[in-house]
Formats: structure tokens, C-alpha cells, sequence
């Protein structure tokens, strides 16, 4: 399917009098299915809270020993935001309990999700004399160096010893760590989505996964997928994976996406959407956050995983990670632009028509491609 790429610079300045520069839910996916007495929270989860920090217009890698000036730069929450911004823009009423450090970079960060986007922070805490975790991005040629710097985590872990009741949770698999939080929350009802790193022990041992058992889907990449499975084939392992999991969905990068519901027997598989790409940094977690926004809304398993991608592919326009999260305002941008190619694919354009009754009618569309605004810090005194 065409599409195109965005041009602009993420160092545009914060204060352009068009408001804030968060993407505001403009749409409400499960409005036909809210009921009195539902869970307060649509979905919640837990994490590290990192400040990142993202160096924009660089034209190649730093070389040792020389000095390189970027033309741009961005702060702003990273780590768990990163999802959990995803789906706040996404129109999901979400729940995030997190440690904040007590210093300025933990403040910042809090306000940025409770008052930027809205996110639920009452499971969260602030912990005195705790130094907020950073993260330095780099960003050129479509690729991205970091450098992170933290101290020693809080001695109390972040999740709280009884989650709230959420219709859904997100949670990071880790091998040989089994969380707690997670069986709870399914044992009140919650559907787990899972997504899993890079197993640094090397053993790659399913069995180690012990939360897989409360999931409902499991989401990694397809080099994760085949050596979890000791397969040769992202489709083989996932259909493997529904020995162990209801449903599952590996990424293709490129090649876009591909599930499997063993429940039922349905495949489905989604092409990439073609884009410039300037920032990988967060795409993963916007592609989980829109796979979960299209379940919990009841679409088909098409459409949930073409919404995914397209989430996915909107976000790597832009640079960081939850900076660059679309809210509907860009998925509606997109959608509207992507109608007037003259040389479109009817069938690719039929693929994403579902997004026609779902999209803000705006009296004033926004152009494409957008031009955001980026936050950052405003120091003041000494620092």
C-alpha cells in the first residue's frame, strides 16, 4: 500500500500556540461496549519509568574522539510509557503503577503522563532519593544508538500487591520470573496480553516463560517466535506457540505481521506498510497497544492486526518513543490522505476501510505528513 513519509523535524518547539503537544484521544473504541459496573480501567500495567532523552538531525553515528552536534532535541517519559502513552492515545482508559524518583527528571515525567495523557498514576509512587533511570537516543538513518544510566532499583517492586480491575493487562514475560500481579490480575478477569526481550541466558526454554499459562495472546518478533519454538519459519512458530498460548501474533518487520488463533483455527497475515522510517524507538510497544485496542474492541483478527501495523508505521515517522505514539488525530490524517492517491490499490484500500466509521470527522483536517511538537524540560535555577 502507499503511503509517505514525514519530512519534518522533531526539534520544532513545544510553545507553537496550538496547545499541548500530546495527541488527545479523540475516540472512544469501546463506547458499544461500556456497561455500568465495568472495570474502572480498560488496561493496566507495570514497569520502569526511564527520561529519554532523543538527539535528533545527527548525520551519521558519533565518532570516537570528535564532537557531533545535533539540530534537534526532545525529552520525555520513556521505558513503560512508552506503551502506556500508546494506549491512552488510542482512546483506552489506562492504569500504569510505576516508581518515580523524587528529583526533577521524576516529576517531569509524572506530570507529562498524568496530566499530558491522562494515564491513571494512583498505583504509583514516588520514592525519596531515588535517582530517575535515563536514557540517552541518538537517531540517525533510521536506526538509533543508546546510552541508559540508572541506579539501583527501589527495593519495593512497583506493581502493587493487588491490581486494579482492568478488562486487560500488558506484561513483559521475563525467563525464570514468574510475577505475581499478572495471575492475579487474570484470576479477576483481566486479559493478559505478553510480549517478551531478547533472552539473555541463551536457553530459550518456553517453560521459562511461567505467566504464559494466565495469557491470552503472546506478541514477540519472529526471531523470538523460532527460537522459543526451535522452528525455521515465523509462521511455523507461530502456529507452535498455540500449544502454549490461545493466540498468537509474531511480527515480521518488513513483511509485516502474521497470528494465529488456536481456539479457532483463523490466520491471518498483514503486509508492512511502507514508510520513511526515522525512529524505531517505541514501535513495538505501539504495535501492541493498537493489537490490544482492536481486541478488546471485538474487531476481527484482520483488522486488529492491520490497525497494529498501521499504529506501528505512523510511529516510526516521527523520533523517540512515546513522543511519537499516533493518537487518532494522525491515524485520521493518514486514512484521509491515503484515499486521495489517484494510483491506489482498491484491495489495499479496502483492507483499512474499517477505519472510515472509527476516524474523527474534523471540520479542519490536519495536513500529512504532521509536524509535531516536542517536549522537553524546562530547567529552572540551578540544576
Amino acid at each position: 500500500m502507499a503511503s509517505t513519509g514525514s519530512t519534518g523535524s522533531a526539534a520544532s518547539a513545544a510553545s507553537s500556540g496550538e496547545g499541548s503537544p500530546y495527541s488527545q484521544a479523540q475516540v472512544d473504541p469501546l463506547a458499544a461496549l461500556r456497561t455500568p459496573g465495568e472495570p474502572p480501567w480498560d488496561v493496566y500495567l507495570t514497569g520502569t519509568v526511564f527520561l529519554d532523552i532523543i538527539f535528533t538531525g545527527l548525520d551519521s553515528a558519533p565518532v570516537r574522539g570528535t564532537e557531533s552536534w545535533a539540530r534537534g532535541m526532545g525529552s520525555s517519559p520513556g521505558g513503560v510509557a512508552n506503551m502506556a502513552t500508546a494506549l491512552a492515545r488510542l482512546g483506552l482508559r489506562t492504569s500504569l503503577a510505576a516508581a518515580f524518583g523524587d528529583d526533577h527528571y521524576g516529576e517531569y515525567c509524572w506530570d507529562a503522563l498524568e496530566q499530558g495523557e491522562h494515564i491513571d498514576l494512583s498505583t504509583s509512587r514516588t520514592v525519596p532519593g531515588w535517582h530517575s533511570p535515563v536514557t540517552v537516543s541518538m537517531a540517525y538513518e533510521g536506526e538509533r544508538t543508546m546510552v541508559s544510566h540508572g541506579h539501583e532499583p527501589p527495593p519495593e517492586e512497583p506493581a502493587p500487591e493487588c491490581p486494579p480491575h482492568a478488562r486487560a493487562a500488558v506484561a513483559s514475560l521475563t525467563p525464570g520470573v514468574r510475577a505475581p500481579w499478572i495471575g492475579q490480575a487474570a484470576r479477576k478477569g483481566a486479559r493478559i496480553f505478553g510480549d517478551v526481550g531478547w533472552d539473555d541466558t541463551g536457553r530459550w526454554d518456553l517453560a521459562g516463560l511461567a505467566d504464559l499459562e494466565h495469557c491470552e495472546a503472546f506478541l514477540p518478533n519472529a526471531e523470538e517466535a523460532m527460537r522459543y519454538t526451535r522452528t525455521d519459519c515465523p509462521r511455523k512458530a507461530a502456529r507452535a506457540l498455540t500449544d502454549h498460548v490461545p493466540l498468537a501474533v509474531v511480527t515480521l518487520g518488513a513483511e509485516g505481521a502474521y497470528a494465529v488463533d488456536g481456539r479457532t483455527g483463523e490466520t491471518a497475515e498483514v503486509p508492512a506498510i511502507a514508510v520513511e522510517a526515522l525512529d524505531p524507538t517505541g514501535a513495538g510497544d505501539v504495535f501492541v497497544a493498537g493489537f490490544v485496542t482492536g481486541t478488546l474492541a471485538d474487531w476481527p483478527l484482520a483488522d486488529r492486526l492491520a490497525f497494529a501495523g498501521l499504529t506501528a508505521a505512523l510511529s516510526v515517522q516521527d523520533f523517540g518513543g512515546s513522543l511519537s505514539a499516533p493518537g487518532w488525530s494522525e491515524v485520521g490524517a493518514w486514512w484521509r490522505e491515503i484515499q486521495s492517491y489517484e494510483q491506489q490499490d482498491p484491495a489495499a484500500l479496502r483492507r483499512y476501510a474499517f477505519l472510515a466509521d472509527l476516524v474523527p470527522r474534523s471540520a479542519r483536517p490536519r495536513p500529512w505528513p504532521l509536524r509535531r511538537a516536542v517536549p522537553t524540560i524546562g530547567f529552572r535555577g540551578s540544576a
